[in-house]
């Protein structure tokens, strides 16, 4: 009996889709889909940017039907498994398929040492994206090389004016046509929500890497209780660095706080809302790609950065210093905790418009 080794549905170690389904062997089989070709994405981190890169499963499949989709990531469970043949975790098993397999096309995304020199070692016939020598990070081409250069000037960067997604697709070779994200499988959790009324979750944190993108306690607090007075049903959302705060948020302004989430139960969570407010963290992201109105709170970045399909608003404080791109405040900061001159006021206004 022969078997279809190069067909789509097949793995080698254990019965595929269409033969569990119905029972059907190669021969017989109308569910063949011959493989075409191999293309690997090395996109490690983070957790949100990993989400942000989704859209280009949409693009391959377009420009290369058929093809075998490898991913290897620092977050296989935010990979949309129905899209990717195989998803590799970076560890030394991960690392030894890729090294082991030829491919047709490499897109190394990730600007680290790191990934861009296992880039340097697959054995690809095609490789875009970034590279290393000698510990430094290099475009593999020409179209590269716009968005290398603007990682590397503050002037550049602040002067773009193409969403990241567009940017990710010309250094890809593509061309965006509006590709949505795509999610992994979540679960939505039961959680006791009044029927009937809008629901808006704010997520109160931003990570640590980037202190000035952070919103006050107090400011939160704020705004939760003028959403809750103005008749709707508010949430508190975050990661293990925000369970304290969004306690203490909860008692305070008497709203809902469902704990910390896996990023499943997180995703489910959101899924639920029809309004996210939060700042440029994992949540944004995900929001995205749950095609949530969003209310992006912004100071440290470039807003013509963040591609909301039409349906957010960013709100910045009113500073000379936007986009700085700092970590933390420095003697330099005009206004320490900038964040904050966006008034709870303001952000209850933005949630109505959008």
């Amino acid at each position: 009996m022969d078997i279809r080794t190069d067909c789509l549905h097949f793995n080698g170690y254990k019965p595929c889709g269409p033969h569990k389904a119905r029972g059907v062997h190669c021969g017989g089989c109308t569910d063949y889909r011959p493989a075409t070709g191999n293309v690997l994405i090395i996109k490690l981190q983070a957790a949100g940017e990993v989400m942000r890169n989704t859209p280009l499963l949409r693009a391959i499949q377009r420009r290369h039907p058929g093809a075998r989709i490898f991913w290897l990531t620092n977050y296989p469970e935010l990979i949309p498994r129905r899209e990717v043949f195989k998803v590799l975790r970076f560890d030394l098993a991960g690392t030894l398929t890729v090294l082991d397999t030829k491919f047709d096309l490499l897109l190394s995304l990730d600007k680290d040492v790191e990934a861009c020199a296992l880039a340097n070692r697959v054995d690809a016939k095609v490789k875009k994206g970034f590279t290393q020598r000698d510990g430094v990070i290099l475009p593999f081409d020409g179209e590269s090389e716009r968005k290398w250069r603007t990682g590397v000037f503050d002037d550049l960067m602040k002067a773009n004016r193409k969403h990241y997604v567009e940017e990710l697709f010309e250094v890809c070779g593509y061309d965006f046509q509006g590709e949505e994200y795509l999610l992994p499988d979540f679960e939505v959790p039961q959680v006791p929500l009044a029927p009937g009324k809008p629901v808006v979750m704010l997520n109160t944190g931003a990570g640590s890497q980037w202190k000035p993108r952070l919103y006050s306690q107090a400011g939160w607090t704020a705004v939760a209780r003028a959403l809750k007075d103005s008749g709707r049903e508010v949430v508190l959302v975050g990661g293990p660095e925000e369970h304290a705060r969004n306690e203490d948020i909860r008692r305070a302004a008497d709203v809902h706080y469902f704990g910390v989430q896996p990023f499943a139960g997180f995703i489910g969570l959101l899924s639920l809302a029809d309004v996210v407010v939060t700042s440029v963290t994992f949540a944004f992201h995900a929001a995205v790609g749950l095609r949530k109105r969003i209310v992006l709170l912004n100071n440290t970045f470039n807003r013509h950065e963040f591609f909301m399909y039409g349906r957010g608003t960013v709100l910045e404080p009113e500073v000379p210093c936007l986009m700085c791109y700092k970590q933390d405040f420095d003697a330099g900061c005009v206004q320490r905790d900038c964040m904050d001159l966006i008034s709870p006021e303001r952000i209850l206004r933005a949630v109505g418009e959008v």
